[in-house]
């Protein structure tokens, strides 16, 4: 049994970019189990594949607001030593960083086993390569699920010909859900984010929500804090059709993958909730303006980007200060609700 230490721990996105090399490695290798050190509050996407044998929670960001505590105070309530106890009690074949980043690669120093990451020229940050044994040359300029297969690949040492892209989780997630057994079908929006600027204007939500129960449809908001649970209900209450729009209760992870799952459809802004329909094969219209899905948008079956055509489109800035007929970031001006119906209606009837 081949063991391997994966070590990838944020954000949401990245986490679930990484799940296709492990079906690639289980499928190419057979006898392979994988253990994953992850952020704490990702800890339940990697229980989703079958190939996951254990999982070790990492709590990096909170640590960082807790240095004293973490690191100096003393006996059981030193929460770093009992980390490194944790990380070294298995002897790995392979450790392999599929993050890139320099606290990733700090992360390596401390696990048992060879290790693998990429080189100084695919790294995001070059100095994290100069913790590997075994560098890897990734190209850059792919999207970000097929860099971290050919990182597998390469330091597995299997060849990804004839491997088609799969997730891994549909099955043993979709097995565990509910069916929507209503007539109608429920488009799920993805309206939360967490960048200013990757906001699509409430204004259009509200618009398209009109759109979208006026043919029939009934409506999904899941929301993860008072801001989201703001926006969510006044697209309930504005909508036309109020009995057609369902606020959902808050849910934790793993509740809202079995709503996604449920649904027949996802209107997403740029979101790591967004990369989670892609891997559940969720028929998804995805919205990108100041951003671009060309390296790191949804990907897989059934994902239509769209983008803004924008002369200052994709800025990737945090902050914009134009705006166009009450619309910020003005660039949402080319992404109308009309746009996005359209594409809805497209992919819709596609499907059927």
């Amino acid at each position: 049994m081949i063991k391997v230490l994966i070590i990838k721990t944020s954000s949401l996105g990245d986490v679930i970019h990484t799940l296709p090399a492990l079906t690639d490695a289980q499928t190419a290798l057979g006898e392979i189990q994988f253990d994953w050190l992850v952020e704490e509050n990702f800890a339940e996407i990697p229980a989703w594949h079958p190939a996951v044998r254990n999982i070790i929670p990492v709590a990096l960001r909170r640590w960082r607001k807790e240095i004293f505590k973490t690191f100096f105070s003393g006996g059981k309530d030193n929460e770093w030593q009992r980390f490194k106890q944790q990380l070294q009690q298995e002897h790995y074949d392979y450790v392999i960083d599929a993050q890139g980043l320099l606290k990733s690669a700090l992360l390596t120093h401390f696990a048992r086993g060879k290790t693998y990451g990429l080189d100084k020229q695919s790294a995001r940050e070059p100095l994290a390569a100069r913790f590997y044994q075994h560098p890897q040359a990734i190209a850059k300029q792919q999207h970000a699920v097929e860099r971290v297969r050919q990182l597998f690949a390469q330091s597995l040492g299997y060849s990804l010909n004839d491997l088609p892209l799969d997730y891994g989780i549909q099955e043993g997630i979709k097995s565990s859900s509910e069916v929507n057994n209503n007539a109608s079908r429920s488009i799920l929006f993805l309206h939360g984010t967490t960048w200013d600027t990757k906001h699509w204007p409430e204004q259009y939500w509200l618009e398209l929500a009109d759109q979208v129960t006026a043919q029939g449809h009934n409506i999904l908001l899941p929301w993860g804090n008072e801001v989201e649970r703001q926006r969510a209900l006044n697209i309930k209450q504005q909508c036309k059709r109020v009995q057609q729009v369902i606020v959902l209760d808050k849910l934790n992870l793993n509740e809202l993958v079995q709503k996604m799952v449920t649904a027949d459809a996802i209107v997403a802004v740029d979101t790591g909730l967004a990369h989670l329909a892609a891997a559940l094969d969720k028929p998804t219209i995805a919205l990108y303006g100041p951003t671009s899905p060309g390296l790191t948008g949804t990907y897989g079956n059934n994902q239509v980007h769209l983008q803004a055509d924008y002369e200052c489109a994709p800025c990737f800035k945090k902050r914009c200060d134009k705006t166009k007929n009450n619309i910020n970031p003005e660039c949402y001006t080319d992404i109308t609700p009309e746009r996005v119906m359209t594409s809805l209606n497209t992919l819709l009837k596609y499907l059927s």
